[in-house]
């Protein structure tokens, strides 16, 4: 499954990143992780102290994933409309939601303050940076000016959240899709405050 070239430490990040995807981190159970990477047991503990250490390991790489998506996404050319819409529909495997979002549902991360630090960290910098392109587009005029910035980011990234488990609950990716459609709708901008071309 793994090439070569990658060493046994990558191995297991990657395992368990797939892992902490799949089955949450109740789910994810050390032999489960070992036989995926097909690494020995020696392996695992000689890079890790146990299955805790290598979850924030995994987390971490998956929140630093996501973040650079984000930045890539909103930090591009374009207007803030287009910016948000390129994040709300960007190419996704809805089916099996969200990696980080998942995580929150998690009783052992939500307790682990550990754990959860890197989980909280990614979903406040997705809706920082969403934050920071809605201000744009109130300071330019492009979205109206009564909208609060942060509030906007908070409902896309409840959007997105939800939208995930409105398509796994229907099986359809389509609810997904509607979702986003309907909050982009919501924040289009009206053809009375488009600029005049006159």
């Amino acid at each position: 499954m793994y090439g070569e070239l990658m060493s046994t430490q990558e191995r297991l990040i990657e395992t368990t990143r797939e892992l902490l995807w799949e089955r949450g981190y109740v789910g994810t159970s050390p032999k489960a992780i070992l036989q995926r990477a097909g690494v020995g047991q020696g392996s695992m503990y000689h890079h890790f102290t146990g299955k805790q250490d290598l979850a924030l390991a995994a987390i971490r790489r998956t929140g630093e994933e996501m973040r650079a998506v984000v930045d890539r996404l909103l930090g591009t050319g374009g207007s803030a409309y287009e910016r948000v819409e390129a994040y709300l529909l960007r190419e996704r495997d809805v089916m099996r939601g969200c990696p980080v979002g998942r995580l929150t549902m998690d009783p052992d991360v939500i307790a682990s303050e550990e754990l959860r630090a890197p989980v909280d960290e990614t979903i406040a910098h997705v809706r920082t940076r969403l934050a920071e392109v809605v201000q744009e587009g109130v300071d330019s005029g492009e979205f109206a000016p009564h909208l609060v910035p942060h509030d906007i980011a908070s409902a896309i990234v409840a959007t997105v959240q939800g939208g995930y488990v409105l398509a796994r609950a229907s099986g359809d990716t389509g609810t997904f899709d509607a979702g986003a459609r309907g909050l982009l709708a919501l924040l289009a901008p009206s053809p009375a405050s488009a600029p005049s071309t006159d």
